[in-house]
């Protein structure tokens, strides 16, 4: 295994990290469920604790959907703000070592890939990336979720083949 996701056995899991995450998720059988989490720390936690409630997340996802057989996220390579910077990088180590842990294959997916893909604008704004989720089919609550869609959409129609 290269490490490349492919179309292969498995759930795909698309990923928009942040203190509010968006996921979106195909099952074997084609099924697409989306939606949030929130990894906010309540004022009692340890700093690790968020990512320890992510690395269970997780897992829980995959006890649900059956084995993940690969994992995209939107891939930021610039936050405005430093705390943002740090959860995003906090998130993303305890993502790839719970992958490489299970030997799934993971690729990170530049932002501004995605929003072409989605709407034609490599620098569409939240709304834009709501609008395009709308008008595949989808009811996103946010644009965290909308983003993580647009990024299982790119995944199936550009590395899955799946039209």
């Amino acid at each position: 295994m290269d490490g490349t996701p492919s179309a292969g056995a498995g759930a795909m899991l698309a990923l928009d990290l942040g203190t509010t995450t968006g996921w979106a998720i195909r099952a074997p059988d084609g099924l697409i469920t989306t939606g949030t989490t929130s990894f906010r720390p309540s004022r009692f936690d340890g700093g690790g604790m968020r990512y320890l409630r992510f690395t269970n997340w997780l897992t829980e996802i995959e006890s649900l959907s059956g084995p993940i057989g690969a994992i995209w996220f939107e891939e930021v390579r610039r936050h405005v703000a430093t705390d943002a910077a740090h959860v995003y990088g906090g998130l993303m180590a305890t993502l790839t070592a719970w992958a490489e842990m299970r030997g799934v294959p993971y690729e990170g997916v530049p932002v501004g890939t995605i929003k072409r893909h989605a709407t034609g604008k490599g620098n569409a704004p939240k709304a834009a990336m709501i609008e395009a989720a709308r008008s595949r089919g989808f009811d996103p609550a946010d644009d965290n979720e909308a983003d993580a869609i647009a990024v299982l959409l790119w995944a199936l129609e550009t590395k899955a083949g799946v039209r």
